[in-house]
């Protein structure tokens, strides 16, 4: 999976975090820790397009132990795939302590919906990954 995507700061609203409009461009949650930082969780999402076109399409097809790069202007980060789940919307919301979780251990968290039914995305793929130690 190779996404090449501007990342805008987004804010939860109303307890609920939406990503950018344009389904190009992934949300950053702007209250949380940004990418390579020592503590907390660097919590991005982004949307998936049922006919294709969406930043995130792909997400579901990674694996734990697969390897992610994540650049910025303060460079690059490692990370390695410790989890993916699919889980439903109302089980998101259920967890949404542990997802943005900010006194733990650094890590990266994506999300985006999956699931398209016609009218509306059933559940979220999430994705967990922890910085990649050097060595």
């Amino acid at each position: 999976m190779s996404v090449d995507a501007p990342v805008d700061p987004i804010l939860a609203t109303d307890r609920t975090l939406t990503p950018p409009a344009d389904p190009q461009r992934i949300g950053w949650w702007a209250d949380g820790a940004r990418p390579g930082d020592r503590r907390g969780t660097a919590l991005l999402t982004g949307h998936t397009v049922s006919t294709g076109g969406g930043a995130l399409d792909d997400l579901e097809d990674l694996v734990a132990g697969d390897r992610l790069e994540v650049s910025s202007s303060r460079g690059s980060i490692d990370y390695t795939v410790a989890s993916v789940e699919i889980i439903s919307t109302s089980e998101v919301a259920a967890r949404h302590r542990e997802l943005f979780d900010q006194g733990g251990a650094p890590r990266l968290v994506l999300v985006t919906c999956e699931d398209w039914d016609g009218e509306a995305y059933q559940s979220s793929v999430v994705v967990t990954a922890s910085p990649t130690s050097a060595g």
